[in-house]
């Protein structure tokens, strides 16, 4: 059976270098024979995370659905942008409200649990992103308990890296994403 990657992008904005880089994640990923379902955090539209909300009335609804959207996949791509050398917001946010949401008999941060993370950034910043992948593997490594790849893509110089048919132009960037792919693939596969 083949594992199921899920792939998005912590970032919503129209044209987004990481929606870009998420999409070809999700293209090499199926190319590598995984079952992959590539969202939209717009999907999933949060509020910002605040306890006192979430003591009134719970979590919200598209926080549950995420968060069941992690659980169904052995292996999560995320592809993060970075500002002010960290995540966005919105990522930030979207991380935080599923690490609250528990379903009955479930340990917490369950959503991270028992599946393999792997990391891509795209940026026009010299570092390509690299600020928010480190940023990114702290929430999630020490945060929340995630397994995080140690293999992970920065794409620098983002608004000239990709060609008209969304491919990476660099051939050494474009083989470093397959094996950031085939290593998720693997690792995912073991939770398969």
């Amino acid at each position: 059976m083949p594992p199921k990657i899920l792939v998005f992008a912590g970032s919503i904005r129209t044209g987004s270098f990481n929606a870009r880089l998420a999409a070809l994640a999700a293209k090499e990923l199926m190319r590598a024979e995984a079952d992959v379902s590539l969202i939209s955090l717009s999907d999933y539209p949060l509020p910002l995370y605040d306890g006192d909300l979430e003591g009134r009335s719970g979590p919200p609804e598209f926080a549950l659905k995420l968060k069941r959207a992690f659980c169904a996949h052995h292996g999560i791509f995320i592809t993060s942008p970075e500002y002010n050398a960290s995540l966005t917001p919105l990522l930030k946010n979207a991380i935080d409200w599923i690490s609250r949401v528990r379903e009955a008999k479930e340990p917490p941060l369950a959503a991270f649990k028992d599946r393999v993370f792997a990391l891509g950034a795209a940026s026009n910043g010299t570092y390509g992103g690299m600020r928010s992948l480190m940023a990114l593997r702290h929430v999630l490594e020490l945060g929340c308990g995630a397994l995080v790849l140690p293999e992970q893509i920065a794409v620098r110089g983002a608004s000239q890296a990709f060609d008209d048919m969304d491919e990476l132009k660099d051939e050494a960037i474009a083989a470093l994403l397959k094996r950031v792919v085939g290593r998720l693939v693997e690792m995912a596969g073991r939770f398969a």
